[in-house]
C-alpha cells in the first residue's frame, strides 16, 4: 500500500518554506557523480554527458526575499527548445510564423553573448509546420549541441545544421526528408544532437534502417545508420552510457529500448517497449546496474544491466489500467507514467511526476508506488517540471515557471524554497481537466498555458526561455551579500 503526501502549493520564495509537509526532513543520498566537469558551461541537453548534474560551487541555499536578480532579458519566438551554454555565448532557437494560422514560417538559432544578452548572430531558414499538430507548432523542440567551435541543431521538420559557433556560418546541412525520407512526427523533430568523438548522432527516422544516424561531425558524411522506423522515431534524447566494458548507445523508440555501439551502430541488445502514439519523450536513465524508462501511456521499465558484456534483461514492466472518467476514457496509471519529466532513480527509489503532475516515490526493484505528493507543478494531463541535481538537493524549474529547490528521499519530497522567475506562454492543449480537447470546449474549458523548455544552468546562473523572452538569472550567492 502506498502512502499519500499531501501538499500546499506555494508560488513565492519564503513563503511557501516548509509548509504542509507531511514527510519528515532527510537528506537525500546524492546520486552516483558522472565524469569530472571541468568547465561550467551547459553546453547540451540537461549539460555535461545530458546526466542532469549541476558541480558548480558557491550556489545559493536559499532565495533572498527581495527575489533573485535578473541579469538580462532578450526577446525571442515561440519555441520549446532549451538554450545552450558555450563559450560566452547562449544558443536558442525559435520560429516565426509568416502569416498568422498559415504554419508556414521560419526557424532560426540566435547566438547571445552571456553576460549582456546581446545578439551576436543569427542564422535562419524556412519551413512549414503543416504535418505537426496545430495545438503544438509552437517552435523548434531540439536543445542545441555546442562542441568546440562548432553547434549542431535540428529544426521541428528534419533539417540538421552544424554551423560555426562564433559566426553562425554554415559549416555542412541536411534536409532528412529529401535525403533519408524521414517521417516527421506529428509532434515535431525533437531530439537533441549527441556529439561522440569525431561522430555526431541523430535521430532521423529515415528509411532504410535509418532510425538512429552517425555523420562525421566535421563534413556531414554518413558513418552509420541503424533501426528500422516503421512508424516514427519517437522524442526521445540519445545518450551514451558505460556497462558490461562497453560504452552503449542508448536509444529508445517508438518500438522499445535499443543498445548500439556508438562507434559502428552494431546492436547489442534490444528490449521490446511499445511506446503507444510514439510518446517515448523522458531520457532514459542509468543507476549502477538500472537502466530506468517511463512513459505516458506505456508505463515503466526497468532493465538491469549485465556487468561483464553489453547486455541487459528486463526486471519488470508496469503498464496502464483503462478507466471512464466523466464519459472520457482516461489513463490512471498505478506506477510512474512520465510525459516529459526525466525521472530520478536514487539508490533503491524512482521518483519522478506522473502524468497528471503527481510527485511519486517507487521501489526500484519491484515498481511498487511507496508515496504520492501533489503541489511540485500542475496537477493536469502532462504535469511536468525538470530535475538537475545540484549537492544534496534538486533545482525543480516547473512548467509555471517556478524554480524549486527540493530533497526527494524514501519517505516524500521536501521543498525548501520556491521562486517564480518566467510567466508560462505555451498552449499545453489541456486546460484544468482530464478530459480531452474537444470535450473541454464544449465545456467552455481553456487551454493551460506552461513553459516546456529545459533551463540551463551554467556559470552560476541559470538561462530560461519561453514563447516571448530569455533571461538570465544569478544563483551566485556572491551577488546576495
Amino acid at each position: 500500500m502506498f502512502r499519500t503526501q499531501a501538499r500546499g502549493r506555494g508560488v513565492t520564495s519564503r513563503s511557501a518554506r516548509f509548509t504542509c509537509l507531511t514527510v519528515s526532513v532527510g537528506l537525500l543520498a546524492a546520486a552516483a557523480a558522472g565524469p569530472t566537469v571541468l568547465a561550467n558551461d551547459w553546453p547540451q541537453w540537461r549539460g555535461a554527458e545530458r546526466l542532469g548534474i549541476w558541480t558548480e560551487t558557491g550556489i545559493l541555499r536559499e532565495f533572498p526575499d527581495e527575489g533573485l536578480q535578473v541579469k538580462w532579458r532578450a526577446p525571442v519566438n515561440g519555441g520549446y527548445a532549451g538554450p545552450a551554454v558555450a563559450d560566452g555565448r547562449v544558443f536558442v532557437l525559435d520560429y516565426i510564423e509568416t502569416e498568422p494560422r498559415t504554419m508556414d514560417g521560419t526557424e532560426r538559432i540566435l547566438a547571445l553573448d552571456e553576460e549582456t544578452g546581446e545578439v551576436l548572430w543569427t542564422h535562419e531558414w524556412t519551413t512549414t509546420y503543416r504535418m505537426l499538430m496545430f495545438t503544438y507548432a509552437t517552435g523548434p523542440r531540439a536543445t542545441p549541441t555546442v562542441d568546440g567551435d562548432r553547434v549542431y541543431l535540428t529544426g521541428s521538420t528534419g533539417r540538421i545544421l552544424c554551423l560555426d559557433a562564433a559566426t553562425g556560418a554554415v559549416v555542412w546541412e541536411k534536409d532528412t526528408v529529401a535525403e533519408y525520407d524521414t517521417s516527421i512526427p506529428i509532434w515535431g523533430t525533437s531530439s537533441a544532437p549527441l556529439v561522440d568523438g569525431d561522430r555526431v548522432i541523430f535521430l532521423v527516422g529515415g528509411e532504410p534502417d535509418a532510425l538512429v544516424m552517425a555523420f562525421d561531425k566535421h563534413t556531414g558524411d554518413e558513418v552509420w545508420r541503424a533501426l528500422e522506423t516503421r512508424t516514427e522515431m519517437g522524442y526521445n534524447q540519445p545518450k551514451i552510457i558505460e556497462a558490461g566494458g562497453a560504452r552503449q548507445l542508448i536509444v529508445w523508440h517508438p518500438r522499445g529500448l535499443s543498445s548500439l555501439d556508438p562507434e559502428t551502430g552494431e546492436l547489442y541488445w534490444e528490449e521490446p517497449f511499445e511506446g503507444r502514439a510514439n510518446m517515448t519523450v523522458a531520457d532514459a536513465v542509468q543507476s549502477g546496474s538500472y537502466l530506468f524508462v517511463s512513459g505516458f501511456y506505456t508505463g515503466s521499465m526497468m532493465m538491469r544491466l549485465d556487468l561483464d558484456r553489453p547486455a541487459a534483461t528486463a526486471v519488470w514492466k508496469d503498464g496502464t489500467n483503462r478507466v471512464v472518467e466523466g464519459g472520457i476514457e482516461v489513463a490512471e496509471e498505478t506506477g510512474l507514467h512520465s510525459v516529459m519529466t526525466t525521472p530520478l532513480v536514487v539508490g533503491d527509489y524512482i521518483y519522478g511526476i506522473g502524468s497528471h503532475g503527481q510527485v511519486r516515490g517507487l521501489l526500484a526493484e519491484s515498481g511498487e508506488r511507496v508515496w504520492e505528493a501533489e503541489g511540485l507543478t500542475n496537477q493536469n494531463r502532462w504535469g511536468s517540471a525538470y530535475f538537475v541535481q545540484h549537492e544534496d538537493r534538486y533545482f525543480v524549474y516547473n512548467e509555471n515557471g517556478d524554480l524549486i529547490i527540493a530533497q526527494f528521499n524514501p519517505d516524500g519530497y521536501v521543498e525548501l524554497d520556491r521562486t517564480h522567475l518566467l510567466n508560462p506562454t505555451s498552449r499545453s492543449g489541456y486546460g484544468g481537466s482530464r478530459a480531452g480537447t474537444a470535450s473541454r470546449f464544449r465545456h467552455g474549458q481553456s487551454d493551460r498555458l506552461v513553459v516546456w523548455a529545459h533551463p540551463a544552468f551554467a556559470n552560476r546562473h541559470v538561462v530560461l526561455r519561453n514563447d516571448e523572452e530569455i533571461i538570465r538569472v544569478s544563483l551566485d550567492e556572491d551577488d546576495y551579500r
